[in-house]
């Protein structure tokens, strides 16, 4: 049984403020293109369907057209909503949709049935859990001890665990061959992840890989570098197009799950090649302008260029634009911006947590660390107030 695993679409996404819309049209082609030559038994697409919880009409049309012609392929289609999403929006149809083979896990309710396909090594059940915080599960357990995000999965996934301890019990002449396939978005403990991605103050949201032992394949969504933890079978298949330059050196593909006997999973990786790139260059403006350096480059691609020059050239953007027209981000790199430290104290304030900002301004005001209770507290006030935003 062969799936694709797709995942962070991130429908409607804009970076340094150009819109990704013609950009997800084109590779969303490719994908289906690829669908007619995998010829897969289902599409993964384990959240973040959308960028931002209320996406553009646009946005909403742009996945819209995806999915219908994917359901016109008669491809089953397992689909989570992830942090980005609003879960109340992209499970609305949900019924009316399982007619067509679209399988959209609801708003979580505490419920955690999978959709159980066969194959000739039998039965595989795919279990479809979208984004939760440790809340969402509390108030369909209130019996359990569910204070982090570990507690709020490993309580939901439970069952499963105790499902494969009766079957270990089962002779080997009636053992069950039963294979098991979780989607998941969660941000799992040792991912690496990108800039354009939202990290949670004092990285709260970890959860362990271990939990996941009782499930043959995990597809997760979240982080945006196609990776594996812990084992290969527990992945994240990664964004299909670069949404950072932080992500410029990394490789998009399709993940094609193959799933033979108990035991037995194939992975292939199909590269996906973007109608424009997001590249980042360095060098003299008389070197990125020469003819000879970029006459051979896609000059359509999204750049990130940082000029050497050590005095700045006038109006250098409006001017590189004349041969790159989708300059995203231009940086001078020169003795002037190294030793500039008010510069380099705003690079760092880019790359700080809010948690991380508070903290060093407690210290600043009190002359002392914030104790663990306190970091417990601030944490929990940020993670309420990014929820009321949504």
């Amino acid at each position: 049984m062969k799936f694709v695993h797709l995942s962070d679409l991130h429908i409607g996404i804009r970076v340094n403020e150009f819109s990704m819309l013609e950009d997800q049209k084109y590779i969303f082609l490719k994908i289906l293109n690829e669908l007619d030559r995998i010829q897969p038994d289902g599409v993964i697409l384990a959240g973040d369907i959308y960028d931002k919880p209320v996406p553009s009409g646009e946005a909403v049309q742009v996945f819209d057209l995806f999915l219908t012609r994917i359901a016109a392929k008669n491809i089953p289609v397992f689909m989570i909503s992830g942090n980005h999403d609003s879960p109340e929006r992209v499970s609305f149809g949900a019924h009316l949709l399982k007619n067509s083979k679209i399988y959209v896990a609801p708003v979580f309710n505490g419920e955690f049935d999978p959709i159980t396909l066969k194959d000739e090594f039998g039965e595989v059940d795919v279990y479809m859990l979208p984004f939760i915080k440790p809340a969402n599960v509390k108030q369909f357990y209130p019996e359990e001890s569910i204070v982090s995000y570990q507690d709020g999965v490993a309580c939901v996934i439970k069952p499963i665990g105790e499902d494969e301890k009766l079957n270990l019990e089962i002779s080997d002449k009636t053992k069950n061959n039963r294979r098991r396939i979780l989607i998941a978005h969660q941000f799992v403990t040792g991912a690496k992840r990108s800039d354009s991605e939202d990290i949670s103050v004092g990285g709260v949201d970890n959860i362990d890989a271990k939990i996941f032992e009782n499930f043959d394949y995990v597809a997760l969504g979240h982080i945006h570098k196609p990776q594996w933890i812990l084992r290969e079978t527990v992945r994240y298949c990664g964004t299909p197009l670069k949404y950072s330059f932080s992500e410029a050196n990394h490789e998009k593909s399709i993940t094609l799950v193959e799933l033979c006997e108990k035991g037995n999973i194939k992975l292939e990786f199909i590269p996906l090649i973007s109608q424009k790139d997001l590249r980042e260059i360095k060098g003299t403006y008389m070197e990125i302008t020469a003819k000879n350096n970029y006459e051979n480059t896609n000059t359509q691609d999204y750049l990130h260029i940082t000029l050497t020059d050590e005095e700045d050239i006038p109006d250098a953007i409006g001017k590189l634009r004349s041969i790159y027209p989708y300059i995203m981000k231009l940086d001078y790199d020169n003795m002037r911006t190294r030793t500039m430290h008010d510069i380099e104290g705003a690079q760092d304030v880019e790359k700080k947590t809010s948690l991380e900002h508070f903290s060093d301004f407690y210290k600043l005001q009190n002359n002392n660390e914030m104790s663990m209770e306190q970091m417990d507290f601030v944490t929990k006030l940020f993670e309420d107030m990014k929820e009321d935003e949504r």
